[in-house]
């Protein structure tokens, strides 16, 4: 999809930052192409690509040069709001939560993990063959990616797999969609140098029906946010997404969007979302089409569970799901229970009627639910025999709820590791005895790696103000706060710092004769001085909120910064699309996210591995 540099030099490189400064995790490098960048010349002069980061100077009569130059920080999970207290332990005190995980979520726990992979040489064929025919079509030009080809040759050969996987948004939904995908293909390249052959599968999730979580997508442009949406359709109400054609009025949505990506890349970014979202395209091949073009060169094999041919194998969980759905059921009340009073969260809630499948019915996925010895479908209701009948006739009709769906998948696939998110993390806690009700093994799981991007202007207002991405990340009334105390003209800003100053020193100018006349009267000169100088602030505070409200330029920025960086009120990777940040960033960009993706315990990972990265473009 975008050219890719061969060959570059490093010019006065520098080594790494090792040093800690505030809590934070400094590193600086220089991305390179994966494949056709090996031979930079860094990694001749023996310069580790994660060490340099001097300018890439071109080499004579070099196809092209590309360069990034990107600094990372990191921030533990417990200083993000909104973190539970499930996914804290799961990362920094796994013993806490292992009792509810089959391994850690460490190179270990998927070395571990790859061990336990058994899948019956036929299944595999037969899935591998599935595959090939879908990645074929997600290909441009009808051609299965050459790396993508190769992955599905290993993993006919015995190859482990990888798997992450994600609903199937518009125009590819939030960004961390991105994150589960590199940091597939980055365990998959570290599983494999560790000896156990893997590959990376990303799971299209085209059989969930809430079609208002998939038909929106958000962008940051020019004009701040934008949110491009595709109007539902009545028809459409309750139909697997991946059923869903995006019709006629996908076109004008892709033209406006396409026309706000700014950068170097945003033509060849603009192209890919043309060429996949087209008006006879459904949500799930479109998304695969835009996914494939973005990660060309990569090997990612994407697996597309709508597909008929799937569901005949995965019939003999769901008969498991039918014929055992009292004492499944009863697990998971029994999980939920154990969670919860060991002071963390169900993610899924589970009821007395809850069963593991969803059922179309008249063209609507209704969910299965367990009724009196019976179990209904919308108004339609079912014995257990009839439903047990139906699902070896026609089990395209049946599909799995979250809590059954990692086992469908693994069924299916050699899952030696799932890449997940925090929610995703939660409800695996639970699925857990599912895994060992039906399938007997669980893979390791792992999470998603996390990154907030700063791009230049964003962080050139962080500095302005003098900005943690923490005061942003504390909400509006902290950062406004924070901004106001920077906001002033210089002239009077000097004078409210100088008069801080002046009063400090009044203050200390009667701390010798009131501890001769009398000590106790210390705390009341400090208790005065904290009073004075308390409202000294605030008179500081209100001179620059008059300020604002004169220019309104503090507004535009919190708003700029708001916008960018924690966009209603949650971290920018749940919320923005990382198509702008392709577009102005390129491939590089991709490489650097991934380089920073490892599991922990990998060899060569950063210290930051299962933390929050904040990433300088």
């Amino acid at each position: 999809m975008w050219p890719r540099c061969r060959t570059c030099i490093a010019a006065s490189p520098r080594p790494c930052l090792s040093q800690s400064q505030g809590g934070l995790h400094p590193t600086e490098s220089f991305a390179t192409s994966r494949e056709s960048n090996l031979n930079c010349v860094a990694t001749q002069l023996g310069i580790h690509p994660t060490c340099a980061s001097g300018p890439l100077l071109p080499v004579p009569g070099a196809p092209c040069i590309i360069t990034a130059s990107m600094e990372s920080h990191c921030i533990s999970l417990r200083e993000i709001p909104h973190t539970t207290k499930l996914l804290s332990s799961f990362l920094e005190d796994f013993g806490r939560v292992a009792p509810y995980f089959a391994h850690p979520p460490t190179a270990a726990g998927v070395d571990a993990a790859a061990r336990e992979v058994k899948l019956d040489p036929g299944l595999r064929r037969t899935v591998v063959d599935i595959l090939r025919e879908q990645n074929r079509r997600f290909g441009p030009g009808g051609e299965i990616d050459p790396a993508t080809g190769r992955n599905l040759d290993r993993l006919a050969a015995g190859a482990v797999a990888i798997v992450t996987g994600q609903q199937v948004g518009l125009f590819s939904g939030p960004a961390y969609t991105f994150y589960k995908a590199l940091t597939a293909v980055r365990c998959a390249e570290e599983t494999t140098r560790r000896g156990t052959d893997a590959v990376p599968i990303f799971w299209l999730a085209t059989e969930d029906h809430d079609l208002a979580e998939v038909n929106h997508s958000s962008w940051v442009t020019r004009n701040g946010l934008a949110r491009y949406e595709l109007p539902p359709r009545a028809e459409d109400a309750g139909r697997r997404v991946g059923e869903v054609v995006l019709g006629e009025a996908i076109e004008s949505i892709v033209a406006t969007a396409a026309q706000t990506l700014d950068g170097p890349f945003a033509e060849e970014t603009a192209r890919a979302l043309r060429e996949s979202y087209t008006r006879n395209e459904t949500y799930g091949s479109a998304f695969g089409k835009l996914l494939a073009r973005v990660f060309a060169g990569r090997g990612i094999i994407f697996i597309d569970p709508l597909d008929a041919r799937l569901h005949r194998p995965a019939a003999s969980v769901y008969l498991r799901a039918i014929e055992d759905a009292d004492s499944l059921r009863e697990a998971l009340l029994a999980r939920s229970k154990e969670l919860e009073s060991a002071g963390f969260h169900a993610q899924v809630k589970v009821t007395h009627e809850t069963t593991l499948l969803f059922y179309t019915v008249r063209g609507r996925r209704e969910p299965l639910r367990s009724r009196n010895g019976k179990f209904t479908a919308g108004d339609a209701e079912f014995s257990r025999e009839q439903l047990v009948a139906a699902v070896k006739e026609t089990p395209e009709a049946f599909s799995p709820s979250a809590l059954l769906r990692p086992v469908v998948q693994d069924s299916l696939l050699p899952t030696a590791a799932y890449i997940g998110g925090p929610a995703e993390i939660a409800y695996l806690a639970q699925t857990q005895v599912n895994y060992q009700k039906i399938l007997g093994r669980m893979p390791a799981i792992l999470p998603r790696a996390s990154f907030t991007i700063v791009e230049p202007p964003v962080a050139r207002f962080l500095a302005q103000y003098g900005l943690d991405i923490r005061d942003v990340f504390a909400g509006p009334q902290h950062l406004r706060a924070k901004m106001e105390q920077k906001s002033l003209p210089g002239a009077l800003a000097g004078s409210f710092d100088a008069g801080e100053d002046s009063l400090r020193q009044l203050l200390k100018g009667y701390e010798e004769p009131l501890g001769r006349l009398d000590p106790t009267l210390l705390d009341a000169l400090q208790a005065a001085e904290r009073k004075i100088l308390h409202q000294f602030t605030q008179l500081k505070a209100k001179a620059a909120r008059a300020e604002n409200f004169r220019s309104g330029v503090l507004e535009r920025h919190e708003k700029i910064l708001l916008d960018a960086l924690y966009p209603h009120g949650g971290l920018q990777e749940r919320t923005l699309c990382a198509l702008p940040l392709l577009a102005s960033n390129g491939p590089e960009f991709l490489d650097e996210l991934a380089a920073l993706s490892s599991v922990a315990g990998s060899e060569g990972a950063r210290s930051c591995a299962g933390q929050h990265h904040v990433l300088f473009v």
